[in-house]
Parts: structure tokens; C-alpha cells; sequence
């Protein structure tokens, strides 16, 4: 549409005075994020071939093989369970469903390594549940009757399916909620039986929300370290701990990062390919589907069905997390050394979140301001760690600002004549650029949500009013945001205090948070010791769920 005369110009024409400094800004952004693995691929292709050779014949091998069977088993079985459950909540009604609805969603306030550490304790031989087992069955020790052992590659791809189910019930949920009443009339009308609409109808549209949230569970198992590592399946996650702390071997670590890497990129490949033709609309959005009401027997049977997943991925290590931590607190009471770690957790993700939500907004800013191939391309940079593990974050953050760290050092020592140490590693800002890095999507995207829903006349009255594009930013769309904001900011909030393997490789040393003392206690087969931190993970991973219950409930939003 033409402008006219004496009317503002719209955002899309704005003062191009303005726009490229935002755009810098944005850039500055986006490569802070691109660096880490820009120096990743730098430092593993100018590795020595010999060490490729090496890695080839003894290393590689079995963790690839491990890597690939873990991705395969939680893919089909995370992927099963959450589209059955997606379809059980939203095609039927039965008692205790409008509950059932968000506490499927409860799974996703434990890490993995919280959940392989309570099952560890709570199957042991000696436990007292297979002592209940052999009891009942008439057995009186481990070498007459045993369970199963959890520490196998099965018993790993279990427990990370049902913790990782609700990434894919989320997605699928909303998809089946917006999927219009009027075609699945349609195809009733066509002769398909009512048990039929959801593999004829349902399932298909439905195609792309369930490759979306396979995608994230197989990325949330590829950056799993202490669930792997507690249960004896060497992924490549694993191996590149492991080779860089064990044997220090840092070149060997980059080289088997740069591995994974590729695979998160063919995954991000394959979902995406797997839905390039699937542009699906639900037609009239006036009418959703009504749900199937089922009561008695039949009923029951359905909201047990819909039960079981939260006991076994919440209810069951919640309620041993609880039991234990109330037996440390009477014996020992709260040690100063966990008032010190929840000091040290708060502050870093406090800190990490806080720079995680300014560098989004600017991000998504830059993107509305300039919306061109550019910008987006811009976006898309910035918005590239969250694919990434938290490994081949951390080593590439390390590669990153350890050159830094040595060149600063070594001017103090010329110019006079002390030693600044490792700045960067030693005080945590290494750690919380991983974070940064790791996370910014979270914060962008809700940043773009929110502003997505600001009307653009909007800029335009601002702009007439003579406010700049940063001054239209304060005063008109972060406080039509903060709703939006609030949620990303929580979200990463959590995700920051949960993450592992970064906290392990880049923490300073003498600091220990929740998530690595957890870690440590584990490795060392203490558990008891750690079950108060590990609660208190919990606890705070709750909090996100409550916000993520909220999406897909109403078809519209």
C-alpha cells in the first residue's frame, strides 16, 4: 500500500538510519553464538590425522553404535507414548482427565540423571523392592532371583523415554486440539468408523507437531551425560567427558564433539525434510473435536492407562527423592556446603538468564525491525545453540576464551608483572556464556512470540510521536511482552539450574551447583548424600510445567 502524505511510515519503512545499528547489535549476537563452533571445527579439522585413526579404532565405534540404538529406542517409545497419551486426553473423557491433562507434563521437572540415580538406588539387588519381589514370589536372596539390571542400554532407553515423552505430547496435544471438528465429521460422514479417525485422520495432520517433538526428545537424549554414565552406555556424549577429563585429552574430545555435531545437524536435517510438504490447515476454526465420554470400568481403565507414565517418570523418583531427603535432614540437618551451592546455582542462572533475555530481545527486535533474508538469517544464527549438546558447547566455549584468558595473562605479566590467571574460566563467565549460547532460543523465540502479537500501527504511532526504535522498544513493546518474556526467562531460568554437562566442564574449580554435586555424589554410589539438592531440582523444575500446561489448552492461542 502506498504512503500518503503527512502519515508515519510503517515499520517495514522505517528511518533505515536506525535499523542497521540494531542489525549490528543483532550480529554481534549471532556470532557470539556461532563462534564456539566456528573454533570447534577449526581446532578438530587441524587435528592430527593419527588421532582420527585413532579415535576410528577404539573409541568411536562403540559409542556411535551406543548413540545411534539410544536415539532409536527413546525416538520410537517416546514418540509412541506421547501421541497415544496426546490422543487419550484429547479424544476421550473420562474421570480424572482435566488433571491428567497437565500431569503428563510432570516427567519433564526431573532431569534424566535425577531419574537414573533414584531407579539405581530404588532397584538395587538388595533394595527393598526386589527384596519385596523375592518375598512375594518365595525367593530369599539376590543369587536365587534378580531383576533385570537397570545399568544397560535398555534399561537407559526406558527411563529416558519416560521422562522425554512430554516433548512430544505437548506438540501433539496442540496439533489434535487445533485439528478442526468439521473433518473429522467429514470423514465420518465418508463411512470411517469413529476408532479409525485418528489413524486416517488425526495421525496424518498431525505429522508435522510429532516430527517436532521427536526432534527435541532425541536432542534432549544426544546431550544427556549422567543418566548414560550412571546406567553403563557409553554414548558419544559420554566419550567426550570422559576423554577430556580422564585422560586429558582435549584434542580428542573436539574431534568426537565435532562428530556429534554432525549428527544434531542431520537430525535437524531429517525433521525438516520429513516435513516439506506438510503446510496442513484445520479449515474453520469455529467448532474443536468433542471428546468421547467414557465412565465405569471402561473410564477407569483409561485414566490408569494415562496414570501409569506419571508414577514411573515422576511420582515414583519424586517420592524416593522426598523420602530420602527427609532421612538426611533429620541426621544431618541443611549443611553449609548446600547453602553454598544453592548460593552459587541462583547466582549463575540468575546472571545467565538475565544476559540470555537482553541478547534475545535484541535478536528478535533486529528480526522485527528488519525482516528481510538478512535478518532472518541473523535470527536463525543466534538462535543455533539450542540444537547443540551441552558438551560441544562447552568445549567450544573453551576453545574460545582460553586463548583470551592466556593473552590477557600474559600482558599483566609484561606489563606488571603479575598473573591474571585464567579470568574468564576461573570466574564462571565462561560458564555462563555456555549457558547464554545454549539457551538464547528459549528467550528469542518468546521475545518473537510476543512481538509477533504487537500490531505494527503501533511502531507507527510511536514513531510519529518522535520516539526512536529503542525508545518505541521501552516504552510500548517490552511492557506488552512481559508476559511472554516472564515465560522464557523462567524457562531458562530452570533449564540453566538442570544442565549438566556444561556445569561440569566449565565450572570454576572449588564450585560446586546442585546439578554437579548430584553428579558427584552418584559417580561415587553416595546418593543419599545428594537427594536434598536433587529435590531441590526438582522442586524448581515444577515451575516451567505449570507454564507449559497452559499451552495448547485453548485451540486459538
Amino acid at each position: 500500500m502506498a504512503l500518503v502524505a503527512g502519515t508515519a511510515p510503517s515499520a517495514q519503512t522505517a528511518p533505515r538510519g536506525r535499523r542497521p545499528i540494531w542489525r549490528l547489535a543483532a550480529g554481534i549476537v549471532a556470532g557470539l553464538v556461532v563462534l564456539p563452533v566456528l573454533a570447534l571445527g577449526s581446532e578438530a579439522i587441524g587435528g592430527s590425522l593419527g588421532l582420527w585413526s585413532h579415535l576410528a579404532g577404539t573409541i568411536l565405534p562403540a559409542a556411535l553404535a551406543d548413540t545411534l540404538l539410544l536415539l532409536l529406542g527413546v525416538g520410537l517409545i517416546a514418540g509412541f507414548l506421547g501421541v497415544t497419551l496426546a490422543w487419550l486426553v484429547t479424544a476421550h473423557d473420562f474421570p480424572g482427565r482435566g488433571i491428567l491433562e497437565w500431569a503428563l507434563l510432570l516427567p519433564l521437572a526431573v532431569p534424566t540423571y535425577i531419574v537414573a540415580y533414584a531407579y539405581l538406588d530404588i532397584l538395587h539387588p538388595v533394595g527393598a523392592f526386589q527384596g519385596a519381589v523375592r518375598w512375594i514370589l518365595g525367593y530369599s536372596s539376590p543369587r536365587e532371583f534378580r531383576l533385570p539390571d537397570i545399568r544397560s542400554l535398555a534399561g537407559c532407553v526406558l527411563l529416558l523415554s519416560l521422562v522425554l515423552y512430554p516433548y512430544v505430547y505437548l506438540t501433539t496435544r496442540a496439533m489434535f486440539l487445533s485439528q478442526s471438528a468439521n473433518l473429522l465429521d467429514a470423514a465420518r460422514t465418508l463411512g470411517t468408523p469413529r476408532r479409525r479417525l485418528f489413524r486416517r485422520v488425526a495421525l496424518p495432520l498431525a505429522r508435522p507437531a510429532i516430527a517436532v517433538g521427536v526432534s527435541l526428545t532425541l536432542m534432549e537424549a544426544l546431550n544427556d551425560i549422567g543418566a548414560s554414565e550412571f546406567l553403563g552406555v557409553r554414548t558419544l556424549t559420554v566419550s567426550i567427558y570422559t576423554t577430556w577429563v580422564t585422560k586429558n585429552d582435549l584434542a580428542g574430545a573436539t574431534q568426537i564433539a565435532l562428530l556429534l555435531l554432525a549428527i544434531v545437524v542431520a537430525l535437524v536435517s531429517f525433521e525438516r525434510w520429513a516435513r516439506r510438504r506438510q503446510g496442513y490447515v484445520s479449515g474453520s476454526r469455529g467448532r474443536t473435536m468433542q471428546p468421547e465420554r467414557h465412565d465405569g470400568l471402561k473410564g477407569i481403565g483409561l485414566c490408569a492407562l494415562g496414570v501409569l507414565p506419571v508414577v514411573f517418570g515422576f511420582v515414583v523418583p519424586a517420592v524416593y527423592l522426598a523420602a530420602e531427603a527427609w532421612k538426611r535432614w533429620r541426621f544431618a540437618g541443611l549443611s553449609d556446603r548446600l547453602v553454598g551451592e544453592a548460593v552459587d546455582t541462583l547466582l549463575y542462572a540468575g546472571g545467565a538468564t538475565l544476559l540470555t533475555l537482553v541478547l534475545g530481545v535484541v535478536a528478535a527486535f533486529a528480526l522485527r525491525l528488519s525482516p528481510g533474508w538478512a535478518g532472518s538469517l541473523i535470527y536463525r544464527l543466534a538462535t543455533t545453540g539450542y540444537a547443540m549438546p551441552g558438551t560441544v558447547v562447552a568445549i567450544g566455549v573453551l576453545l574460545v576464551v582460553a586463548p583470551f584468558d592466556r593473552l590477557v595473562d600474559g600482558a599483566a605479566r609484561d606489563w606488571f608483572g603479575v598473573s591474571t590467571g585464567l579470568l574468564l574460566i576461573g570466574s564462571g563467565t565462561a560458564l555462563i556464556y555456555a549457558y547464554v549460547v545454549r539457551f538464547l532460543a528459549i528467550t528469542a523465540g518468546s521475545a518473537d512470540a510476543g512481538l509477533a502479537r504487537v500490531p505494527k500501527s503501533l511502531d507507527d504511532a510511536a514513531r510519529t510521536l518522535g520516539r526512536s526504535a529503542g525508545g518505541t522498544l521501552c516504552a510500548v513493546h517490552l511492557p506488552l511482552t512481559r508476559a511472554s518474556l516472564a515465560a522464557g526467562a523462567l524457562l531458562v531460568f530452570v533449564d540453566c539450574i538442570k544442565e549438566l554437562p556444561a556445569t561440569l566442564l566449565l565450572r570454576p574449580l572449588n564450585m560446586e551447583t546442585f546439578a554437579t554435586h548430584l553428579y558427584g555424589e552418584a559417580a561415587r554410589g553416595t546418593y543419599e548424600e545428594a537427594s536434598l539438592a536433587a529435590l531441590a531440582i526438582v522442586l524448581i523444575g515444577i515451575l516451567p510445567v505449570i507454564v507449559l500446561s497452559r499451552v495448547g489448552r485453548n485451540p486459538s492461542s
